[in-house]
């Protein structure tokens, strides 16, 4: 079985510091042994009405600024230090991603080539963006469908087919919440994404935002081709995302367990395995020689 990628999703879990994000890539490389990491990418006065700039943060104690635009930029990284932070990936040996939330985000993440570029949730309905990336970008383009209605998913599709992007196309199955209740998490829509779109988009995936790891390794079962958890240094910091991220050690336990459980995921090529050979010399019992 092909292993699925892992991705590690920083997102603003950097608290807008760049060398907290430089200490989370490297973790992620050389502890958890990820396949990427992902941040995001906003132009906050393009992505936000006015109302919604100016308004106060939902759950202000985890605001880093006055309103919500405010806190919104305080955590923005600009197109420099995108740069800088794929140079880093590229010293460590980890791919580097980024979702986007808006067109002019769009435009510039592209500029930088990565392998791959996300859809969150909440923007893809943005067909003006998603339009862009297919006809101006050549890389995957990965997409959470997550607050998504069957008919909407239906729309996605039908326009990276018509766009002829459907084949670089990644669709992950997510329910949105920080985090998400265990019974929320309807595993099984990876199984109904894989028989509606299997054959039409190259792959499905699988965004998490749950607690514990458990979940994952169903995932590997079901077929995903990705795996995303958000990721964090400490669960306790202020911000919306850290209670439904993974520490290190969870992320480096998670990486370990999905890699063996897609070991297991594969039937006997012959009648019995290298080491049943061995161990039915031993203990197996046959009768006429142990028994009549």
């Amino acid at each position: 079985m092909k292993k699925p990628k892992i991705i590690a999703e920083i997102g603003c879990n950097h608290k807008g510091d760049m060398e907290i994000a430089r200490e989370m890539i490297g973790i992620a490389a050389t502890f958890a042994k990820c396949d990427f990491v992902k941040f995001q990418k906003r132009s906050n006065r393009e992505l936000l009405t006015p109302e919604e700039y100016g308004a106060r943060h939902p759950n202000p104690q985890n605001s880093y600024g006055e309103s919500y635009g405010a806190h919104r930029e305080f955590l923005e990284f600009d197109m420099d230090q995108h740069r800088q932070l794929q140079q880093w990936c590229q010293e460590v040996g980890i791919g580097y991603s980024t979702s986007v939330w808006d067109l002019t985000s769009a435009k510039e993440i592209a500029s930088l080539n990565p392998e791959f570029i996300k859809i969150p949730s909440a923007c893809n309905l943005n067909f003006p963006m998603l339009r862009y990336l297919a006809d101006h970008y050549g890389g995957d383009i990965h997409i959470s469908v997550g607050m998504t209605t069957p008919a909407e998913q239906e729309q996605i599709v039908q326009l990276m087919e018509k766009c002829g992007a459907a084949d670089r196309v990644v669709l992950y199955a997510c329910t949105s919440g920080y985090p998400v209740p265990f019974d929320q998490v309807c595993l099984l829509e990876i199984q109904i994404l894989n028989d509606k779109f299997g054959s039409r988009v190259k792959e499905i995936g699988f965004s998490g935002h749950h607690l514990g790891i458990a979940v994952d390794i169903a995932t590997v079962v079901l077929g995903a081709s990705w795996i995303e958890r958000h990721f964090t240094l400490d669960r306790t910091w202020k911000g919306t995302d850290h209670a439904a991220s993974l520490e290190p050690d969870g992320l480096r336990r998670l990486v370990r367990d999905v890699r063996n459980v897609c070991k297991t995921l594969r039937v006997k090529e012959n009648e019995m395995t290298e080491i049943e050979l061995s161990q039915r010399d031993k203990l197996k019992r046959v009768q006429g020689v142990h028994f009549n």
